[in-house]
């Protein structure tokens, strides 16, 4: 068979890879992606994601539908084994960067339908059931053969499968191991009656530490950590499943959709880009599941990854090395947060349990927060470097309208006196931006600039005089990693 074309091949069809091909086709590129299993995953595995994620489905034309088939959380509390609150994380619902919740619980599964038939209504060429064989690569793109006996030529290839990547391991990209290694059971029921606390809470018992976690409704997830000498097949069992599960009286009321023992681990791959190919989602890091982020984490990449892959397949200036300045250290700004976070979780010693509970009860009655789940900016790579470069853009909203979908996906120079210079620039004044002028003319005003340019991943460029700004997108010296 003919060797077939296309700009990007994407490997791996969980939601990262779902997210950056359709971002793909929305730049207009070609797209081939091909999924070793011929059906969405059907169990739940992530379970929640955040605003900022909630903010590229916007994007991608799914937020509604996904919203309607998620819970919005409230809380995400760390108590004691008595129910003391150690850390108390407040949950705003309307958050004032994204205009939307600051997280959500989800059924994966649901989520994954959508944005699997999103990708079929933007004309993806999908391959289900088909795996990458082999690759090699040239200067000009990137040959893969497939399990169908296919081979397809590519401008660029996305290893977006998961935490056992074949393209990672293809390419010889290396892990650095953070050290936190800790087996959990996992458990992921449907309420059949009655009901349950619409509560997300890390329980720090040194008994035995448990994670409890309302998903969206009826399904509600448990995970209880493993202590040392542990049977994992043991634990599996219906009888220890029953005596885990006997404090929450619920046993006869959920049934048990998935049992599973995993270990979390926190990793990060040396290299996210060698040549053409390029590595997002757990292919490129993986990390603990206490802050919620490993699927917010990848989604983060799809984002920012595929504007870049449009300017580069256009010829334009290849900004690739970018893509790991920018994301690697705010990932591992994120897994850093997760692993404090299960510091605090696992402790099986009484002792060192109940002095960690006295210590972190006292700071937070002094007013101080032990951990923080605020997120960083952008801190290297293709920024301007003036004020707020690097930091999201907040979305406005007006009469329902939301300011995202005036923008459009391209980068956006907003001004007094826009001009037409390779760059997609609005004046303050145009009509699309009718019901945010103020709200933007406001923004300006307190960041004393004239000008903000705005990247298609939401993130700022920079701030200045219009003038600087069009000039700094051009420069070829911003083409190079920082």
């Amino acid at each position: 068979m003919a060797e077939q074309k296309t700009d990007v091949l994407v490997v791996g069809l969980g939601p990262v890879g779902d997210v950056l091909a359709g971002l793909l086709r929305l730049h207009g590129l070609s797209v081939i992606a091909v999924e070793k299993n011929v059906a969405p995953f059907p169990l739940p595995r992530a379970a929640v994601f955040d605003h900022e994620i909630m903010r590229v489905f916007q994007a991608l034309g799914v937020a509604e539908e996904i919203a309607a088939v998620s819970r919005v959380s409230d809380s995400y509390q760390f108590v004691t084994a008595g129910g003391d609150i150690l850390l108390d994380f407040q949950l705003d619902p309307a958050h004032p960067v994204s205009a939307w919740a600051e997280s959500y619980a989800f059924h994966q599964p649901a989520v994954e339908a959508i944005l699997r038939n999103r990708l079929v209504e933007l004309g993806a060429d999908i391959r289900l059931g088909v795996s990458v064989t082999d690759l090699a690569q040239d200067e000009h793109g990137v040959t893969a053969a497939l399990s169908d006996g296919t081979s397809v030529r590519a401008k660029y290839l996305a290893g977006c499968d998961g935490a056992a990547s074949r393209v990672r391991e293809a390419v010889g990209a290396k892990l650095f191991d953070y050290g936190f290694d800790e087996p959990w059971l996992v458990l992921d029921t449907v309420l059949k009656t009655g009901t349950m606390p619409l509560r997300m809470q890390q329980i720090c018992d040194s008994r035995r530490p448990v994670t409890y976690m309302a998903m969206a409704a009826p399904r509600f997830r448990w995970e209880f950590m493993l202590k040392p000498g542990e049977d994992p097949a043991e634990m599996l069992g219906d009888a220890k499943i029953a005596d885990l599960l006997a404090p929450w009286g619920c046993l006869n009321r959920v049934s048990i959709e998935r049992k599973a023992v995993y270990r979390f681990h926190a990793l990060v791959a040396a290299q996210w880009r060698v040549g053409r190919v390029l590595l997002a989602g757990d292919a490129a890091h993986q990390m603990p599941p206490f802050a919620g982020q490993g699927m917010c984490a990848g989604i983060r990449d799809a984002a920012n990854l595929a504007w870049k892959l449009k300017l580069a397949v256009a010829g334009g200036i290849d900004l690739l090395d970018h893509y790991q300045t920018e994301r690697a250290p705010h990932v591992r700004e994120i897994i850093e947060m997760a692993v404090a976070m299960g510091r605090v979780v696992c402790v099986l010693d009484e002792q060192a349990a109940a002095a960690r509970d006295a210590g972190m009860l006292a700071r937070k009655a002094a007013g101080e927060k032990d951990i923080s789940i605020s997120y960083p900016p952008l801190k290297a790579g293709f920024l301007h470097p003036s004020p707020q470069a690097g930091v999201q853009f907040p979305q406005f909203l007006a009469n329902g309208a939301r300011l995202d979908d005036a923008l459009g996906l391209e980068a956006v120079l907003l001004s007094a006196a826009p001009q037409s210079a390779g760059l997609a620039e609005m004046g303050l004044d145009d009509p699309r931006l009718a019901p945010f002028s103020a709200a933007l003319k406001n923004w300006l005003h307190e960041h004393g600039a004239e000008a903000v340019l705005i990247r298609p991943d939401r993130y700022i460029f920079g701030t200045g005089t219009a003038a600087s700004l069009r000039a700094a997108w051009a420069q070829p010296a911003f083409a190079t990693a920082a």
